[in-house]
């Protein structure tokens, strides 16, 4: 697959976890100061052993000044799209700038029905996701009161806004054919982890979100593939490096996200792995 020159861009997941709720604010610190590009935070909203995502991304945003935020990914069986629009727009424009979204359709539907969500099947789920998509475009488009006619979302003549500060952009964490294809269509980027699509399997993903691009008369090099990244794996710095600058060469993976639990690890990824992966990429390019 190749390379669709995206900027490269690193930064780290967090699991705010409520028994340490310090830990996300001091990593995320860490992250800022190493000069990381993006931070994330796993949205479990049935969980209560995770801090609510939405809140911890709004107190690390107002304690760090560089990083971009954003949910890794949000849960919409369990936050409206509405009013998650107006929440997303609202954190851009309190950050000036330094927020984005990421969408997933749902998962582990005892927990989301158990605390009064749906339990979609997959064809609800996709319906859903896609339906959510237009309700937070158009609420985030000035114009006159939005209209959105679906079957699990809708717009009935609401108020657009509040609009973002920059052009918010919407990452979907989708994995089967028909959900790449939607992001093919419709999104700015692709959010897959290596643990659920490793790198072998990124040729034939990358091919079906290309292949619905093209056919909806967009360039595939629209759409942004960003990577999660389980943990810091055994060997070299050096060879992790070109590990990811390959998957940049040829699979056009240019963000990347790793899993981090110490503030060591952060500054491992920022400051030895990701110049290194910047200058593998930039020599080839």
């Amino acid at each position: 697959m190749p390379d669709y020159g995206h900027d490269l861009q690193f930064g780290v997941i967090l699991l705010p976890e409520a028994a340490a709720p310090d830990t996300a604010i001091r990593l995320a610190e860490a992250a800022d100061a190493a000069g990381l590009d993006l931070l994330s935070v796993p949205d479990h909203p049935y969980r209560p052993d995770l801090l609510d995502a939405w809140t911890v991304l709004s107190v690390v945003a107002a304690r760090t000044e560089r990083l971009r935020v954003f949910p890794n990914v949000a849960n919409l069986p369990l936050r409206p799209p509405a009013v998650l629009a107006r929440s997303a727009a609202s954190l851009d424009l309190l950050t000036g700038g330094r927020a984005e979204l990421a969408l997933g359709a749902g998962a582990y539907w005892d927990d989301i029905a158990a605390q009064g969500g749906p339990r979609y099947t997959p064809g609800e789920a996709f319906d859903a996701l896609t339906e959510a998509i237009e309700v937070v475009r158009a609420l985030w488009t000035p114009g006159p009161p939005a209209t959105v006619s679906g079957t699990h979302h809708r717009l009935t003549g609401t108020p657009p806004g509040p609009f973002p500060a920059h052009r918010m952009e919407i990452w979907l964490g989708a994995l089967g054919p028909r959900m790449l294809r939607l992001i093919g269509r419709v999104a700015d980027g692709w959010l897959p982890s290596m643990t659920r699509i490793p790198p072998d399997r990124l040729p034939a993903a990358n091919a079906l979100i290309d292949d619905a691009a093209r056919k909806a008369r967009r360039s595939p090099a629209e759409i942004r593939r960003l990577y999660n990244l389980p943990g810091i794996p055994s060997g070299s710095t050096a060879g992790w490096a070109e590990q990811l600058a390959e998957l940049a060469l040829t699979h056009g993976m240019s963000a990347f996200l790793l899993a981090v639990d110490s503030a060591d690890a952060v500054r491992l990824f920022a400051r030895e792995v990701a110049p290194r992966v910047r200058e593998l990429v930039a020599a080839r390019r």
